[in-house]
């Protein structure tokens, strides 16, 4: 079988990939707090690299026939940089001006409740005065309990966290941090829920009320790679079909000789 096939598909595999990652990345370009994901590839000359020095099992011989000969999907990663800040002035909007992120009270359709966390800090209070997200999801204080404030009082967030209802502290945000975002993982838009080996530390970050953080998204950036995928897609997608034509050819042509 001809491996320049294989070689262009895992090609068209890995752009698409990148090219399904860059879409939803100008999807939520406007989405507060959001942050943006990339995608890594791993070409055949690295993998084999790998494969050399890997002194797992020394005895029994490798069959190197058997790797693709072609581009290897790596691996999912987002980028945590912060976003730029909006004015808003509105009293429930709040930002976070370094590493960190607000916890929140997240109930599936299935009714589990668990702990998530986010950077969006567009935040309400409902008539039975819990503080929630824009989605409905309780917003939880340094206790892991959920905040209920006056409606009618004057609330003004502290930048450590604290909550002051007409000069008088009530509550402290949640606000929490992780030793490596490595054990992250997105969960819908702009939440994130920690997988095993995650550990939680102790935020080092001001809390401004009256801002939000846009995403981290440049959509330049974003379009001029989009660009560049189409047209690597374009490129392997072109090698296929004059593969095809000269397997034809061969066939149909020469065969007949």
């Amino acid at each position: 079988m001809v491996k320049g096939l294989y070689t262009a598909y895992t090609g068209m595999i890995n752009e698409q990939k990148r090219l399904d990652v860059i879409s939803n990345n100008l999807a939520n370009a406007n989405t507060t707090g959001f942050k943006k994901e990339g995608t890594t590839s791993e070409a055949f000359d690295s993998v084999l690299a790998y494969k050399i020095k890997d002194t797992t099992d020394p005895v029994k011989a490798r069959n190197i026939g058997k790797m693709s000969l072609g581009v290897k999907i790596g691996e999912s990663y987002t980028d945590f940089s912060e976003g730029s800040l909006r004015v808003t002035d509105n009293t429930y909007d709040l930002a976070l001006t370094d590493k960190g992120f607000f916890s929140v009270e997240f109930t599936n359709k299935n009714g589990v409740s668990s702990t998530k966390y986010t950077r969006d800090g567009s935040f309400t209070v409902t008539r039975e005065g819990n503080l929630v997200t824009k989605d409905g999801d309780f917003v939880l204080d340094n206790n892991g309990r959920r905040i209920k404030l006056d409606p009618n009082a004057e609330i003004v967030f502290g930048k450590n966290g604290t909550i002051y209802a007409n000069g008088s502290p009530v509550a402290a945000l949640g606000i929490k941090d992780f030793e490596d975002y490595n054990y992250l993982e997105h969960y819908g838009e702009n939440y994130f829920q920690p997988v095993e080996g995650a550990k939680l530390k102790n935020a080092e970050c001001d809390v401004l009320q009256g801002y939000l953080e846009t995403s981290n998204i440049q959509v330049v950036s974003e379009m001029v790679q989009m660009i560049s995928v189409t047209r690597a897609y374009e490129t392997n997608q072109k090698l296929i079909q004059t593969i095809d034509g000269t397997l034809d050819i061969a066939a149909n042509q020469l065969g007949k000789i």
